[in-house]
């Protein structure tokens, strides 16, 4: 089941990835520090428009952060085949 925890996990999981500091995707879409630090924390609900943006700062489709497990699983093991 997709929960906003999961979502916000992604986020913080693909910054870290990326090696981003909250700092600057905060900085990229023009709120505070702490304000992404509580969209991590999956105190915030995020807007589809919210969403998109924070998906552009971090070079991903929107779509990778609101898979279900099922599809990102599949995804994988596609991955690994190729």
């Amino acid at each position: 089941m997709l929960t906003e925890q999961v979502v916000a996990a992604r986020i913080r999981n693909i910054r870290l990835e990326k090696d981003y500091s909250q700092f600057y995707i905060a900085y990229k879409l023009n709120i505070s520090q702490n304000t992404f630090s509580k969209i991590e924390l999956g105190n915030v609900k995020l807007t589809l428009k919210r969403l998109i943006e924070i998906a552009k700062v971090l070079e991903v489709p929107a779509s990778d952060l609101v898979k279900c497990e099922d599809e990102v699983q599949s995804a994988k093991l596609q991955e690994s085949y190729c």
